[in-house]
């Protein structure tokens, strides 16, 4: 692995681990309506964080192009979670917020 991709991997793989929990925790919830698009980008979000993570690991030519998308998806992902006061969701946010920023970072 490329030491300049690994702290944008480290963030791409707590974020996915941060959105599966709180997609899972979502479902929990009272309001499920309430939620649904929060677990939604939730569930497209850790799996975009995995593929840029996947495509850095294997120094893909594609991987600042998917940096640069994983980073607008992390950052959606992370405002909508953020509007929600749920423990897990204002950490899933926090993570998004700075994975958004690690990708973004790589994609320059």
């Amino acid at each position: 692995m490329l030491d300049e991709y690994k702290k944008c991997i480290e963030a791409c793989y707590l974020c996915a681990t941060a959105c599966d929990n709180c997609a899972a925790s979502c479902l929990d919830e009272e309001n499920l309506e309430m939620m649904r698009e929060c677990i939604k980008l939730d569930m497209q979000c850790a799996n975009i964080c995995r593929l840029a993570a996947q495509f850095m690991t294997l120094n893909s030519g594609s991987a600042q192009d998917l940096c640069r998308l994983c980073a607008d998806v992390c950052q959606k992902c992370g405002d909508e979670c953020g509007k929600h006061e749920h423990d897990h969701c204002q950490d899933c946010s926090s993570a998004c917020h700075h994975c958004a920023e690690q990708c973004r970072k790589m994609a320059a």
